[in-house]
Order: structure tokens, then sequence, then C-alpha cells
């Protein structure tokens, strides 16, 4: 540590108890990496390039706002910290200063079963909210893969969306009223109303914003009784196209699946667990009342037969329901000197969706043993394209190398397709050198935003392609 740090960190412990700040080692450590796969072999070669000088976990919204206001005032950099389980790098600190670590703000503030809603702090961890609420009948409808190692923080900060969005919708269909906190220690919060037309919806400044506009602290979400009933089937397709084309007259149509994901043929294979598995296999699920989930099941399902889906009874959807969480693939292939694991995911309209799934799978095929393809997250104008890639390297060096590799074709194929360079993942730094060309004009409006609200620029300098402010010496 410099002696202008060692000065700074003193000074932030007037401001905040000495006791909620470290500069331990092994705490420094934990807020260097988190799980984007060029992150995890970075750990594994001991490569720190993001790190921060202190960790800070405040537990009240005022300690929030009283970091943020003598950060302002200092020139120095925050970056916000969830459960530090991104897949991109977006809570990794690019320019050093504080990370913030938020989960001590980790409270159930309000239950209202009356009106549907539940207000939370940030830092709560999305699988503890969901089992307090299955215990009371309720839900999120909120289920990304990540569920058991996410805050509902990280879900708003990323513009998250779970496997039920098709249904559901995403973070921002769920997401009712938020409290920030501004880089200037202001706090705010938005209006609390079914819906109200009360000028712009400040709520979309910061879903997806990745702390570049403040520190999401507080979040009410709307709840759900848990549904009486669930139908399942899987389904085996002979092609790609006629496995998109029932998707997509199953959307028009209104018809709304909780569960509606498609494989493409190697993907298939993992996904019914059987290696001899051949065609495209689509898991299919309805639920509600019974009556409405088995009537919308059946729609769905002759929609299917008419596009020359093949029957297989709901076992390996079922299954897949029991393992939806597990990311053990890609995390043991990741331990593994030289593994290289990626994934993903990319989003399209339903006339350009498969060129872009043929476009990808051929321009990543040399750099990956198996390239996996799946499309969930649908919508009546489009759908998500997901794509899993695992390989074998030399050593850890080369897996990094090779993981570059993979982003750098992975987005240019994207971009050359008129994609959207994610669907739900966000941008970290993974995706940072692309953003500028798929935000285009919008850019100007984004920059603005961040002068406006964040003058010192001190809130995750660097991210979503922001200019980084020149650092100011500490006083």
């Amino acid at each position: 540590m410099t002696d202008d740090e060692a000065s700074w960190i003193d000074q932030l412990s007037a401001v905040i108890a000495p006791d909620r700040i470290t500069v331990n080692g092994a705490d420094l450590d934990a807020h260097s990496y988190d799980w984007w796969p060029v992150a995890v072999k970075w750990r594994r070669q001991g490569k720190r390039p993001f790190a921060p000088e202190a960790v800070v976990r405040p537990h009240t919204i005022d300690e929030v706002s009283r970091v943020l206001r003598w950060a302002s005032e200092r020139g120095i950099p925050v970056t916000p910290w969830g459960a530090g389980s991104s897949v991109t790098g977006a809570p990794l600190a690019m320019t050093g200063g504080i990370s913030l670590d938020l989960l001590a703000l980790n409270r159930l503030l309000v239950l209202d079963e009356t009106n549907l809603l539940v207000k939370v702090q940030a830092g709560t961890m999305g699988h503890h909210l969901e089992a307090e609420l299955n215990e009371r009948g309720y839900t999120l409808n909120h289920s990304p893969q990540s569920l058991d190692r996410s805050t509902v923080g990280g879900w708003v900060a990323t513009r998250a969306t779970g496997q039920f969005s098709s249904r559901w919708g995403g973070i921002e269909d769920l997401l009712v009223a938020l409290t920030v906190v501004l880089p200037t220690g202001e706090t705010v919060a938005s209006v609390l109303a079914p819906r109200a037309s009360l000028g712009p919806d400040l709520r979309q400044l910061f879903i997806g914003a990745e702390g570049t506009l403040g520190v999401v602290v507080e979040v009410t979400l709307k709840i759900f009784p848990t549904a009486p009933a669930r139908v399942f089937d899987t389904l085996r397709f002979p092609t790609v196209a006629a496995g998109l084309q029932a998707m997509r007259k199953i959307m028009r149509a209104g018809l709304r699946p909780f569960l509606l994901r498609f494989y493409d043929e190697d993907e298939s294979r993992y996904a019914v667990r059987d290696a001899s598995f051949a065609g495209c296999a689509m898991f299919l699920g309805s639920e509600g009342l019974e009556p409405v989930a088995r009537a919308e099941q059946t729609a769905c399902l002759e929609i299917c037969l008419a596009e020359g889906a093949e029957l297989l009874g709901p076992d390996a959807a079922v299954g897949w329901m029991g393992r939806r969480f597990d990311f053990s693939t890609v995390e043991n292939l990741l331990a593994e000197p030289g593994g290289v694991a990626e994934t993903i995911e990319v989003a399209h309209f339903w006339d350009s969706i498969e060129p872009t799934y043929r476009a990808l799978k051929e321009a990543l095929a040399p750099l990956a043993d198996h390239v996996l393809c799946h499309f969930s997250h649908t919508y009546p104008q489009g759908t998500s394209l997901y794509v899993i890639l695992l390989g074998h390297t030399d050593d850890d060096a080369a897996a990094e190398a090779r993981l570059e590799r993979i982003w750098a074709v992975a987005m240019e194929v994207a971009l050359g397709e008129g994609a959207a360079i994610s669907h739900h993942h966000g941008v970290g730094l993974a995706r940072l050198p692309y953003l500028h060309r798929n935000l285009g004009s919008g850019m100007k409006v984004l920059e603005r935003i961040k002068t406006a609200l964040d003058p010192a620029g001190i809130m995750s300098p660097g991210k979503l392609g922001l200019p980084k402010p020149s650092q100011q010496a500490p006083s």
C-alpha cells in the first residue's frame, strides 16, 4: 500500500467505523475476481489486474451515503459489490479505490400480501428471499441460474432475467420501486405505484447501469402466489428451424408457457442426459390454475406438433427443473489446468436469429471442442440465443488467450448480424470494447446522464464505456 492509499484509508475511518473497512489481503483478493471465466484463469495464474485498495462493508443506507459523499469530495473510485457472481467482470474495480460490499444490507423490510409486494435491502441473496417467500406461499418468479449466488441489487444493476422470463419477464418487469444513493451521497426513491405517468420512469436509469450512476440500496419487487399446478412435456424437433418456428408461433398466439427452452442437436444430448439422442429437444411447461395450465399446454403442443415435433413425455423436462441451478460443468472445466468454458448470450428478432445462430456456431467451432446452443427468454418479437463453449488448451495462460479470442469472435459476429450483444449477463469487462458500437448514438445520452449524476466520476470508473476521470490526489 502506498502512502497516499494509507492516507485516504485513514481519513475514511472518520466517516465510517474502522471495523467496516478492511485492507486485509484475503479480502482484497476475494474482491478482485468474479465468475467471469477470464477472471477464473487470472486467479489460477496469480494475476490480479483489477484490485481495490480497500473493501468497505456498510450496514446502513446512511453509511453508504457518507462513504459516497466523502469519496466524491476526494475523487476516490467506488465500485459496488453484491455477491461477486457476475460472469462478465462487472463488479471488478477497474481503477482501484473502494469495493463497496453490500452484503450486510440484507433485511426483508416489507411483505405486503394484499398488494403482492416485497421490499428488501439490495444485499439480500436471491435464494434466501425466494425461500422465505415460498414458506408464505409466494414466489418472485425470478429464477436466474445464479439464484443461490446473486443479490437483488445485482439483478437490478445488470438488468438480469430468469429462466421463466418467457412468462414473467425480466427484472425490469418485476421491479416496482427502488431506492438509490447517488454518487454525491443524496438518497432518492422512485415512486411506489402500480403505474404512474409522472415523466420519465426514473427506475430505468439504474436498471442495468452496473454501478455507474449510484448504489441501489433498497428494492421493491412484485411477488406472486405459487402456482397451484404445473404441467411439463419434452418434445423432439427434426431441425433448429422447425423448433424456432414453433416458439415464434407460440409467442405470437399470446400463449405464455413459463418454461420454453429449445436446444440444438449438440446441446440436446446434454439437456436430456442421453448421448444417443438425435434431433433437437424442447422443454415446455405451463403453470397456474390446473384447467388453465392444461389448456395452455395443449394449445402450445398443437403448435409444436404442426411443426413436426414428436412428444417424448415429461421426464426430461422435469429432470432439468431439478438441476436447473447446476453450473458445475462450466466450473469444473475451468478448474482444470488449461480448461476452457464460456457462456455467451445474445438476442435477435425472429427473422434473424437462425442466421445469427449459424454464423456464431461456424465462427466459434475452431475455438472449442464443443459449441452448444439453446434458445430461451422468448418474446413475440424474438428470442435469446445462449452459446456454451467447452474445450481444452495446454495451460491456463493459453486458456485465458483462448477465452479472449472467443469473446472477440462472438462479439464481431453478433455485431455483424445486427444482434444485441447481451441479453441478460450485462456488459462488465467482457463486452466493454464493443458497447459503443452496439449503443451507437445512444452513448451520448448515457455520457450526459453520467456527467450530471456523478460529476466527480467516482462510480465504477471505466464501466459501460464511460470515460475515466483524471484521478484527483487525495487531500
